[in-house]
């Protein structure tokens, strides 16, 4: 896969060896998917002020988020399903991520079970967290979380109801049989071919009435830092790390959810003047690029979290094209902050962006 030059690349070639209804379900966004398509648009919109004569002969490109030193500002998001990319699934993400040394974010909705995804490679894991309408079962899944070892808890906040993808509808989107939803209990009566039973199941699962009190009441049944995933306000940002949230998460669900909801990238400088400094922001959403990573870092994110590409790296190659997307983030970042001036992640800064 040393021929695949760019994430682009990897979604083209990943089209072509998925099922439409695969392809269609990871890649599609909410109604018109305006969303989906502006969260890159809108990196392409923003410019940078490059700096010269800076030294950079060499260059660190390790952050620290959640107090954790980590070797690239690259997080692997959670994104569903990966038994519909490679037999392997979450175990062959989860090995892919810990040989480039990025966090690995198990959802909830996987086709692995936690404890097994747990024991693939030595990297840091984190998990996404839906909350149920049965608060015993919720619990119950922490304390599994919190006994494999998972180091951090994402609260995805963007869901009270699936946003409508009409390609889903249109393909009658299931699980194929052999796949399963590995994590939650009472998922066996969503049954493999039969799309009304996982969508069905997945409405009955989720809690649409969560309030900042439920947020409240994860914080107490976990001893895990917990971070806020679908922030897209500066208000609710500030209600989070007054919660208690250690992190924050700027986040449309990739488009998923609200079609026409702001680019990510757009939200993220209100969100970091929100924070003040107070908790760790992360973002995600339409990185594809080196340089979007170093302008997500220069307007305030802490790192960034990637989800499709993994998923055409995972369709592609396995484990070692996951890797692979991972390395060639890295190797586009290291030359940004050359060309941009900047040793260390630590010097990538606002004034890098062109107004």
């Amino acid at each position: 896969m040393h021929a695949v030059l760019n994430l682009f690349e990897y979604e083209k070639l990943a089209k072509a060896r998925l099922t439409r209804m695969a392809f269609d379900y990871y890649a599609g966004g909410a109604a018109d998917g305006i969303t989906a398509r502006a969260n890159h648009r809108a990196y392409d919109e923003i410019f940078l002020r490059y700096r010269i004569f800076a030294g950079v002969g060499r260059r660190d490109l390790s952050t620290t988020v959640l107090g954790q030193r980590l070797s690239l500002p690259v997080v692997v998001a959670p994104t569903a399903f990966h038994g519909l990319a490679h037999p392997d699934a979450e175990r062959a993400t989860a090995r892919g991520a810990a040989a480039a040394g990025a966090v690995y974010v198990l959802s909830s909705f996987s086709n692995t079970r936690l404890e097994d995804v747990a024991g693939e490679g030595q990297g840091p894991r984190w998990f996404q967290l839906y909350v149920s309408r049965d608060r015993g079962e919720t619990r119950a899944l922490v304390q599994r979380v919190e006994a494999a070892g998972y180091a951090a808890l994402e609260l995805t906040a963007d869901v009270p109801v699936s946003g409508r993808r009409e390609a889903d509808i249109r393909n009658h989107f299931h699980l194929p049989d052999g796949l399963s939803l590995k994590n939650l209990p009472g998922a066996a009566e969503a049954r493999a071919g039969d799309p009304p039973s996982l969508a069905a199941y997945v409405e009955r699962f989720l809690d649409n009435n969560l309030t900042w009190k439920d947020f409240e009441w994860l914080r107490s049944v976990t001893r895990l830092p917990v971070l806020v995933k679908g922030v897209a306000r500066g208000d609710d940002a500030r209600h989070a790390v007054e919660c208690g949230a250690a992190g924050v998460i700027v986040s449309n669900h990739g488009g998923r959810q609200l079609d026409t909801a702001r680019p990510t990238i757009r939200a993220l400088p209100e969100v970091v003047e929100a924070v003040d400094g107070r908790a760790d922001v992360l973002i995600d959403g339409g990185v594809r690029r080196g340089t979007d990573v170093l302008k997500a870092l220069a307007l305030g994110a802490r790192a960034v979290q990637v989800g499709r590409p993994i998923l055409w790296g995972l369709a592609v190659d396995g484990e070692a094209g996951v890797r692979h997307v991972l390395e060639l983030l890295r190797e586009e970042l290291d030359l940004a902050m050359a060309l941009c001036g900047c040793r260390t992640v630590a010097e990538i800064g606002r004034d890098l962006i062109a107004d």
